[in-house]
């Protein structure tokens, strides 16, 4: 087996002068969370969300400044960051399309699902249309097995799909161009 490198030793950041992580944020978590936790630590998952909330995803700037703030290493940010598929390390589109891959879905058609969003947005889980509409995601379960095969589009579930009937709820999301999610 050959290893795979990776630059972060030498990676250069990006930086943007204007700090992510806002004085806003930072009295919010202060006021809110760091009463209810024996550490800041315990503060770090609230801190990411609303990070992420503000900004759409979370930029290495800001898991460093997030860092800082809880008195936290970069590492342990970024390993928690990472590890949860809630939080976005790279920006994502303005819908998100989240098709489910339970047990239940998968007996019921979820590979004809996941191709029909392939075949529409013409991309594939984990990426964003060249507009930056959608970003294509599979998930583990959506929780709506009795009605499977199902997807999320932003906050709506989609319940018995068939690949027809993802492409439409695909195509009337992408004419209802007021009724974005966004972060």
């Amino acid at each position: 087996m050959a290893w795979i490198t990776k630059n972060s030793g030498t990676a250069r950041i990006e930086r943007r002068a204007e700090p992510y992580l806002s004085e806003k944020v930072k009295a919010h978590i202060t006021s809110t969370y760091f009463p209810r936790y024996e550490t800041r630590q315990g503060a770090l998952l609230p801190t990411l969300h609303a990070v992420q909330a503000e900004v759409g995803w979370l930029p290495h700037q800001a898991l460093i400044e997030i860092a800082a703030f809880l008195g936290l290493t970069p590492a342990d940010v970024i390993d928690t960051a990472s590890f949860y598929e809630e939080y976005w390390l790279r920006p994502k589109g303005k819908r998100v399309v989240w098709v489910c891959r339970s047990i239940a879905c998968e007996f019921c058609g979820h590979r004809d699902i996941l191709n029909a969003c392939r075949q529409t947005l013409g991309v594939e889980p984990g990426e964003t249309t060249d507009d930056e509409e959608f970003t294509l995601m599979e998930i583990e379960c959506l929780g709506s097995c009795g009605t499977a095969p199902v997807a999320l589009i932003d906050h709506t579930l989609h319940e018995n799909l068939t690949p027809r009937s993802m492409q439409q709820a695909l195509h009337d999301a992408r004419a209802d161009k007021g009724g974005h999610a966004g972060h």
